[in-house]
């Protein structure tokens, strides 16, 4: 009996090598080596068994190498030869997650205007003695009035808008402001106006500052967008 390949068949209580290593004619390469280990394995320390499974292995690669000389090809080399010329695979393309859409948050503009009550004699109140420390106490430090009146601004924003955060923002800008243009007041219109008024050269450059933070605690009001 022979398989498509012209090999031999091993039949039942067949002596050929394909039949003492319990492989068929057309096995792989890879399945006849398995069988030797196997059948070695199963004859343990017996050296005439162990010789007699190395000579059908010898005996299988011998004819293997004998068909390929001659042009023929077993079943298993014929499938290894068609997965050879089967086109491989591309690779699998990288798929980068989608970026979340980033929205920017609206900017909260404050609507201008004057409110009541304690809205309004509150930082009046409090910028009132400021003021008078300020134009009138010498000895008064006029960084100290400054960051009392930036806190009244704070205060009084935090009443009006809602969110302290929003309202540090607003008094350290309004102080950032005032002192600029107290700088530019100071240095350009100091030597002019310092001798007719009883004022320091700081205390010049701190008066804007205090009444901007007083214009701002008093009309800066709720947000709107």
């Amino acid at each position: 009996m022979t398989t498509s390949s012209g090999q031999p068949q091993p039949e039942a209580g067949s002596s050929g090598p394909y039949a003492i290593l319990g492989v068929q004619a057309d096995a792989s390469f890879d399945t006849v080596q398995a069988a030797r280990q196997a059948r070695l394995a199963e004859a343990g320390d017996d050296p005439l068994v162990r010789a007699r499974v190395e000579a059908a292995y010898d005996a299988v690669l011998m004819e293997r190498l004998k068909d390929r000389q001659q042009g023929r090809v077993s079943t298993a080399a014929r499938s290894a030869s068609v997965r050879e010329q089967q086109p491989a695979a591309p690779p699998p393309r990288l798929t980068l997650p989608a970026l979340p859409k980033v929205t920017p948050p609206a900017v909260a503009v404050p609507a201008l205007g004057l409110g009541s009550g304690r809205q309004v004699w509150f930082p009046l109140g409090v910028s009132g003695v400021l003021l008078a420390l300020l134009l009138l106490v010498p000895a008064a430090s006029p960084e100290l009035l400054l960051a009392l009146a930036t806190a009244m601004a704070v205060i009084s924003l935090q009443w009006r808008l809602g969110r302290l955060p929003v309202a540090i923002g607003w008094g350290l800008g309004l102080l950032c402001v005032g002192l600029v243009a107290g700088g530019l007041l100071a240095a350009l219109a100091a030597p002019a106006l310092l001798p007719a008024l009883p004022l320091s050269g700081l205390q010049l450059q701190s008066l804007p500052a205090l009444l901007l933070l007083l214009l701002g605690a008093l009309l800066i009001g709720a947000e709107r967008r």
